[in-house]
């Protein structure tokens, strides 16, 4: 047997239908909010990656503050040189990054904990280099953009100075 349709049933479930679909456009038109910081700062790590595995020293540089400095005493011109050294040595590199921690202190300040594992290859005896770090990172958001203002970092397993 066949179920009975009626004539008002029908302009029911059309409405039904239709205010359903105009509240799903409305809440899916609504912008999502702003990603939290966590995100920003792994995002940041991920564009820092990219960058040195493409050797684009430029862009990495842009991810520093102009008053970096660190505990080996280090300022932004040098860690900038170390990036042109080990990028001439290298022809490719390959980065394995593992964000350890992300601590966001405040609105405009973090620090990111994190492990790297770098191959690169080269002239060299073997062919190819290949060492892992920790590092201890220190964040600033200046001007809408996370920069670095400080690091410390060793060899896995040695001392983070």
């Amino acid at each position: 047997m066949k179920p009975r349709v009626t004539e008002n049933c029908l302009p029911i479930a059309r409405r039904r239908v239709v205010a359903l679909s105009a509240l799903l456009l409305m809440v899916s038109g609504c912008g999502e909010p702003a990603p939290p910081a966590e995100e920003e700062l792994r995002a940041w790590v991920s564009a820092g990656q990219a960058a040195a595995e493409a050797k684009e020293r430029r862009k990495l540089m842009r991810m520093i503050s102009p008053a970096y400095s660190d505990s080996r005493g280090l300022d932004r011109d040098d860690v900038e040189n170390r990036f042109r050294l080990y990028f001439l040595r290298q022809k490719a590199i390959k980065l394995l990054v593992s964000v350890d921690e992300i601590r966001v202190i405040g609105d405009t300040a973090a620090e990111i904990d994190l492990t790297a594992g770098l191959t690169g290859t080269n002239d060299g005896a073997l062919g190819f280099s290949a060492s892992a770090y920790k590092f201890e990172l220190e964040l600033e958001k200046a001007a809408g953009d996370w920069q670095l203002i400080s690091a410390r970092w060793g060899r896995l397993g040695d001392e983070v100075r």
